[in-house]
């Protein structure tokens, strides 16, 4: 059994179910309270009216964000076809509204959708988190603002049709980091010869992740901590012997039997440290995760 410090200096990732309403940064503050710990980061924000799942890291595990942020995200969003809104969902004002076919059916949408699949460029939305000049985009809008904004290139793995009933598509898609489903779904819209905006978005899954597998965060607590050895399992492991452990913690190069440029470096199934190929073979110290 933990005494209240040590369960305080546990470290891992958390599952957790965002409900609409709150902001990201609202979760983790809730959860940072729940938990008594400052250290608490999110991968990955989901927009207010959004819901599903959101990974927070916990204490050292803030430590591991970045690699966790490259990891695919599944989403299933609610088209509304026929209006356009200024922040591309249904929270934003109507600014444009257009005819939806009347002949649109399950076949015309599904190929219109297959045929957003593959890389492809997305100019992210002015309603967004991104920063100019350390300001988010999303204030220079509310201030009537439209800055220029450079196309990113990202990755639409798969764009499934779930349904269509009264101009309403219903979708999933998985996608790369960086890819805005709002925008994807005026994008879609616009192929479809009108004009559209998301009516719901919910994220389902962030690599092997699961939204099923999560927590509200009023039920956030330590015991449910995933480690992070788990947290990095899409990453390469290397179990290190007992007899490189002090070299490693003091960021030693060293050489491994791999190929892999990145690798997680574990010993006893706990996460040392993320080490960097860099030349003749030899890893670099990336980023140490041990207490």
């Amino acid at each position: 059994m933990f005494s209240m410090e040590s369960v305080k200096q546990k470290s891992g990732i958390l599952l957790i179910d965002k409900r609409p309403g709150p902001t990201s940064r609202q979760v983790v503050n809730n959860v940072s309270y729940l938990l008594k710990t400052k250290k608490v980061g999110h991968i990955g924000t989901l927009d207010p009216f959004a819901s599903g799942l959101l990974i927070l890291t916990v204490n050292r595990a803030t430590k591991i964000g970045a690699y966790l942020e490259a990891l695919d995200k599944t989403y299933i969003a609610k088209l509304k076809l026929g209006e356009k809104t200024d922040t591309g969902d249904f929270t934003g004002e109507i600014i444009e509204k257009g005819e939806v076919y009347k002949k649109l059916d399950l076949d015309k949408i599904s190929a219109v959708l297959a045929s957003f699949v593959g890389k492809r460029n997305q100019i992210p939305p002015m309603y967004s988190a991104l920063k100019r000049d350390g300001k988010p985009l999303y204030k220079y809008a509310r201030e009537g603002l439209t800055l220029q904004r450079e196309p990113r290139e990202i990755t639409i793995f798969s764009l499934r049709l779930l349904s269509y009933q009264d101009d309403i598509i219903e979708f999933e898609a998985k996608v790369s980091k960086g890819t805005y489903i709002r925008t994807l779904g005026e994008d879609i819209a616009q192929q479809l010869g009108s004009v559209g905006h998301l009516r719901q978005l919910r994220r389902t899954a962030i690599g092997a992740f699961q939204v099923q597998d999560a927590l509200s965060s009023d039920d956030a607590n330590y015991e449910h901590l995933i480690d992070m050895t788990k947290a990095l399992s899409h990453l390469p492991h290397v179990e290190i012997s007992e007899e490189q452990i002090v070299d490693v913690k003091n960021g030693k190069p060293q050489t491994l039997d791999s190929d892999e440029r990145l690798l997680l470096l574990t010993h006893k199934n706990k996460a040392i440290a993320l080490y960097e190929k860099r030349e003749n073979r030899l890893y670099y110290c990336r980023r140490g995760l041990f207490e």
